[in-house]
């Protein structure tokens, strides 16, 4: 089996005690392999843009890599996120993981004046976007006409110095079907999925896509994100995953029996410095140790 990576989420928070660089220091410092952020540039709340973000945190650290969890394909040009990927990509030495998804929050678009499309529709735009950014890095001159994005004689350059990741996630049986297909990767939230059984069968839906596009099921990532809790003293905070290291531990276990070979951990509940330790030199080295 692929060695387990362990991610851990950045929050895009820009109040004023937030600090996403100091945290990122402190993932890479813990050992942890990636660190993500969410995409949801519209709201009330004081946030950081995630790409924006996530540069800076490339900028301050040395190995670990950085995740977009995920890209709103709505909000920027695939053209542009090619030719961005690129450049964070190079001057981080390669630590990017472009994780993209058709775009959920159609509030989110509605306010920033963006068409808001059928789920049909964003599942071909996705296909499509992959499709642009692709062809992009590997074409000396990439000319595309889709329904919704288009390249006209287009080049790129520098080529990416290697075949950057991209992950998507995805949930229903077409999106899924387009992630077999095309992607690098695989990143549903666990609560989203369905839970831990629904998992196990999207799960196999992407497998099978993949095979069925003549490619190797087992070249893709899995990476499940989901919500954690470490705790023993009964803390009603809910939480995809929660007890104690051990029964922590034996949830991730169970999740990487099903194919998951990537984690990316949101801790919840309080004291997130301390549930991101005891995530750290608990659960991870446990698990990693039950399934390798």
């Amino acid at each position: 089996m692929t060695a387990l990576r362990f991610g851990l989420d950045i929050s895009t928070s820009a109040a004023a005690d937030a600090d996403p660089v100091a945290d990122a220091r402190a993932a890479e410092d813990l050992g942890f392999d990636f660190v993500s952020a969410s995409d949801h540039p519209s709201g009330t709340h004081p946030t950081y843009e995630t790409w924006t973000m996530l540069t800076w945190i490339a900028a301050a650290t040395s190995h670990v890599q950085v995740a977009t969890r995920v890209l709103g394909v709505p909000y920027r040009s695939p053209a542009m996120v090619a030719k961005m990927a690129e450049s964070l990509d190079r001057l981080s030495g390669g630590r990017l993981i472009l994780g993209l998804g058709g775009g959920a929050s159609d509030e989110e678009f509605r306010s920033y004046g963006l068409a808001v499309r059928p789920p049909r529709e964003k599942v071909n735009a996705l296909a499509e976007a992959v499709r642009v950014i692709r062809g992009l890095w590997t074409q000396p001159r990439l000319t595309y006409e889709g329904t919704h994005y288009r390249t006209d004689d287009a080049p790129l350059e520098p080529k990416p110095t290697r075949p950057i990741p991209i992950w998507l996630g995805t949930f229903g049986r077409r999106s899924l079907a387009i992630t077999g297909e095309l992607a690098d990767g695989w990143i549903p939230s666990l609560d989203h999925a369905g839970g831990p059984d629904r998992i196990a069968d999207l799960h196999r839906q992407v497998a099978d896509a993949a095979r069925a596009a003549g490619r190797n099921p087992a070249d893709l990532t899995y990476a499940c994100n989901l919500t954690v809790r470490v705790t023993d003293d009964g803390d009603s905070t809910p939480a995809d995953i929660a007890g104690s290291i051990d029964a922590v531990t034996k949830q991730f276990a169970d999740l990487a029996a099903i194919g998951f070979d990537a984690f990316n951990l949101m801790p919840v509940g309080d004291g997130r410095a301390r549930q991101v330790e005891l995530l750290a030199t608990g659960v991870v080295p446990r698990t990693r140790q039950a399934v390798e």
